[in-house]
């Protein structure tokens, strides 16, 4: 692939929206559209629209029957293209890319050995090496016991696939498992020609270092990255009701989702020590996605965040399973100017 951009460079930019659409055409026909993605089974699927730019991620929403699309939009304009497995699209400081892998019968672990390393292949030579966020959509993410949870045998994969990983640079991320019996795994990703910032939960172990009793491979993502422009949001990884390394609350939604609100107000403590123009707390700047393991939790779940958070933070509710089966909620997204 050639990187070099068809028009000068805007600086940096990255806006994050939920719209409701009829369907996706009229939003990708933008020229500052990076990627759309549709949500469950109402969305077009993906080889049903002919752009790398649009994804269909195979989580049901929760509360509504069809989700409104999310839309990410750059300085623009955008230039897509293929290379090999990998669908993508530049404009001259951020990239969107995306591989989707059937499983082979290796599983997950083989599965996400060759996307990874696929995806490695392409992006290092790209010209935007520095990874900002990536996310990963697998089926039965907590199948299997022990070392043979699928969850385990992907971060095993993963490594395996991107080879050596430096902690100091890792990108944030969100791993959440599916539900529609397709073994397929999705992984996409935002990078850009510049490096963010890694950050770390102070109320958490740094996933990249939990015990061996999580599994031969620790979890390779920071917490959070703080992006190089302040056009662009902060970046929060999936966050869930977690401290240190133990998973907490286990008999209670209502607690797992407070200790999970209350790890991502920590997280943008952290960032505003590097970035004070940041708020404090989520507002009408941050973009929100809450994954809910249990469909018949969505309303309490909603009640809740809106008692928390107020009515003026957008966020999506999707039904997945969290990578630790006693959690019942987590929650990533976005937050500050850029959004």
């Amino acid at each position: 692939m050639s990187s070099a951009p068809d028009h000068p460079p805007a600086p940096q930019r990255l806006a994050v929206d939920y719209i409701h659409a009829p369907t996706p055409q009229a939003l990708l026909g933008l020229p500052e559209t990076l990627a759309v993605f549709g949500f469950g089974a109402l969305a077009p699927s993906t080889t049903a629209i002919d752009d790398p730019r649009y994804l269909r991620v195979p989580l049901s929403p929760l509360r509504e029957a069809a989700a409104p699309y999310e839309v990410w939009r750059a300085a623009g304009p955008v230039t897509t293209g293929r290379d090999g497995a990998t669908r993508y699209s530049h404009d001259g400081t951020l990239m969107f890319g995306v591989v989707e892998w059937e499983e082979p019968d290796g599983g997950i672990l083989h599965a996400s050995a060759q996307a990874y390393a696929a995806m490695a292949a392409f992006w290092r030579d790209s010209g935007y090496p520095h990874l900002l966020r990536i996310w990963n959509y697998f089926d039965a993410i907590t199948d299997g016991d022990g070392d043979a949870e699928r969850y385990r045998q992907f971060c095993v994969g993963r490594v395996q696939g991107l080879g050596e990983v430096d902690t100091r640079v890792l990108p944030a991320a969100t791993a959440i498992g599916s539900r529609d019996g397709r073994r397929v795994l999705q992984v996409y990703w935002l990078a850009a020609r510049e490096p963010g910032l890694p950050l770390e939960n102070p109320r958490q172990v740094s996933a990249y270092r939990y015990p061996r009793e999580y599994g031969p491979q620790s979890p390779s993502f920071a917490r959070a990255l703080l992006p190089p422009s302040p056009h662009v949001p902060l970046l929060l990884s999936g966050t869930a009701s977690i401290v240190g390394h133990a998973s907490q609350h286990a008999d209670s939604l209502r607690a797992q989702l407070d200790e999970t609100l209350t790890n991502l107000d920590s997280l943008l403590g952290a960032a505003r020590e590097h970035a004070p123009a940041l708020t404090p707390h989520m507002d009408t700047s941050s973009r929100l996605k809450v994954y809910v393991s249990d469909a018949a939790d969505a309303d309490a779940v909603a009640a809740q965040l809106e008692a928390r958070l107020g009515t003026r933070v957008p966020w999506l509710m999707l039904h997945a399973d969290v990578c630790r089966r006693e959690l019942l909620v987590e929650i990533e997204g976005m937050h500050g100017v850029g959004a």
